[in-house]
């Protein structure tokens, strides 16, 4: 790409003028001898794919798309498994034209069923140069088969929103057995380079009423660099709806915010929405993740709730953010606290996904750490996920996400430490079925017969058939 200019400087010059449905890249499980091998997602995903969109169909499949580098065509991937995803063949579903308003970047697609139709929506800009391709305007193409690989694909038309202005990022969701239009855009008179709205669909492309606006940028975290609400997603759960959001420019400044408005609300009533104070998700430095966002929500085959999303592996970029290619797809799974409000912790990282491990009779109860000290009790999230690098003959190593490279090691005298083996396998376990399913002890292959197990507040070997060396894996 030859252009220095980005969609973000287009869009905040002109404001100020007045988006369900190798062997390391799919490991096999960590499970017990007892267990078969089966695919486990490692991280990233999918690399060079952003803004991306996974979901899973009542046909079985998971499908895949995102943005690619080059920002010149559609692209659909799908398989089983989650993992599966990572080796899938790619199709290219439509290229851009040679000439006129989606004739220059394609943005963010997104796939839904839409009147029985598989139906992509992405956003476009005219070829050409200069601050026209940044026109952007939100389109959608369409397939003539049930099939969406095998399909053929054509334009349907362009999204009629309330105002001819940069718009992205749309997507769909149903709610009380109605269909709503969720998308970003630049709004006249309101100096952002996009806010949040939502409205009821008339059809793929008009809406039935007056848009809402949910979101402005306004605070800190989502002005830095530009004033950007967008990539909105939906997560309906607990009787409540929650509606993530990417905010702030496109480096290791991007993050995620989140609205919430409870189920039987009027949502398209902003004041039904409460804006979290803080981001939800952002750069975790420990686990060297930058400018996680763009997320989608999907499921795993366990029926858990999986957040993906993208991110780099590293802060400094040469250049224009948004021509850099290396914002991976990535995956994990998204648990919920007390209040059934969704915790997404910080980003794993890369490698396996972690686990975490509980007492089955206290559920608050978790394998964790302070620092270098392991413990048993209520930790923060990140504080409780354990990452198992597999490694020969089934064993395993078990490493905190916070401590990318300390481990699990069992001493002479009982202890369980964070840190480097200084005897050779004194950091090697393995996991082995549990009395009851969906648990497992976890043995010291330095010293068979032992296993990890709870000691009051700490953690401890104890013999393999104590019930405290029992944890459930969640």
């Amino acid at each position: 790409m030859s252009f220095k200019i980005s969609r973000r400087a287009f869009a905040a010059s002109a404001a100020l003028v007045p988006v369900a449905c190798t062997t390391p890249r799919s490991a096999t499980s960590l499970g017990t001898p007892m267990a078969a091998a089966e695919q486990t997602i490692v991280n990233p995903l999918i690399e060079n794919r952003a803004d991306a969109q996974i979901f899973r169909h009542d046909d079985g499949f998971y499908y895949m798309t995102g943005s690619v580098p080059e920002y010149d065509r559609l692209v659909l991937r799908r398989a089983r498994t989650i993992a599966g995803l990572a080796d899938a063949e790619e199709r290219v579903l439509w290229r851009h034209q040679e000439t006129g308003p989606m004739s220059g970047f394609l943005w963010a697609p997104e796939l839904h069923l839409v009147d029985g139709r598989w139906t992509m929506y992405f956003a476009a800009g005219p070829s050409g140069g200069g601050e026209d391709v940044f026109r952007i305007r939100t389109y959608a193409v369409v397939c003539d088969s049930s099939d969406p690989m095998s399909g053929n694909w054509s334009v349907l038309g362009e999204f009629k929103g309330p105002w001819d202005s940069f718009n992205l990022d749309s997507t769909i969701f149903y709610h009380n057995g109605t269909r709503y239009f969720a998308w970003a855009q630049r709004e006249p008179g309101i100096e952002t380079n996009s806010n949040i709205y939502i409205a009821p669909m008339a059809t793929p492309l008009t809406l039935a009423a007056a848009p809402a606006r949910l979101s402005v940028p306004e605070l800190d975290w989502e002005i830095r660099g530009f004033k950007v609400n967008e990539a909105q997603a939906i997560l309906q759960r607990n009787g409540r709806l929650f509606m993530t959001y990417s905010a702030s420019a496109t480096d290791d400044r991007y993050v995620l915010g989140l609205l919430t408005a409870d189920a039987d609300a009027n949502i398209i009533d902003p004041a039904a929405w409460t804006k979290s104070p803080q981001p939800v998700f952002q750069t975790s430095v420990a686990t060297s993740v930058y400018g996680p966002g763009h997320n989608s929500f999907t499921v795993d085959e366990n029926g858990h709730d999986m957040l993906v999303y993208h991110g780099r592996d590293y802060k400094e970029i040469e250049g224009d953010p948004l021509f850099n290619p290396d914002r991976h797809t990535r995956v994990q799974r998204l648990y919920y606290d007390a209040n059934g409000v969704p915790e997404f912790g910080i980003p794993v990282g890369n490698g396996p996904l972690p686990d975490r491990y509980a007492a089955p009779d206290r559920a608050s109860v978790f394998l964790a750490h302070q620092g270098q000290t392991l413990m048993a009790g209520s930790a923060p999230l990140p504080n409780t996920q354990f990452r198992a690098w597999p490694q020969q003959g089934g064993a395993i190593r078990l490493s905190p996400i916070l401590l990318r490279d300390r481990h699990l090691v069992a001493q002479a005298d009982g202890s369980v430490t964070i840190g480097v083996a200084q005897r050779a396998g004194a950091d090697m376990f393995r996991r082995i079925a549990g009395p009851q399913d969906g648990t497992v002890r976890i043995e010291s292959l330095a010293y068979p017969g032992m296993a990890l197990a709870r000691s009051g507040s700490g953690i401890a070997l104890a013999d393999l058939g104590s019930g405290n060396t029992v944890w459930t894996v969640d």
